[in-house]
């Protein structure tokens, strides 16, 4: 995925904002993201005159903009997902009840 958004932004002169431009952008894509939410599972309806916009949609938007911080800031999502992956695994492997395996197992 980084190296998609890479290569659609390398087409364009202005390249990756800055991170703090970033970081707004990412607000506005999770702003987006809450209003389609409250939408769907909320008590706020959607007004006759707004655009039709899905969750999956707004949560990819969500995506590609931190994928374009990380891409600017040369972090590699993969592994730094890999290390939180590891983090929750062992700081919080107790923290919730699990799902009880059935006996047959």
């Amino acid at each position: 995925m980084q190296r998609q958004v890479d290569e659609y932004i390398q087409q364009f002169k202005v390249g990756y904002f800055e991170p703090l431009a970033l970081l707004a952008r990412i607000t506005e894509e999770v702003g987006e993201l809450s209003r389609e939410i409250n939408h769907f599972y909320g008590s706020k309806p959607k007004k006759s005159t707004e655009d039709y916009k899905t969750i999956d949609e707004e949560l990819a938007d969500v995506l590609f903009t931190v994928i374009c911080m990380a891409n600017a800031l040369d972090i590699d999502l993969e592994s730094a997902f890999l290390s939180t992956m590891d983090k929750f695994k062992v700081r919080d492997k107790n923290r919730f009840e699990r799902v009880k395996k059935e006996e047959s197992e």
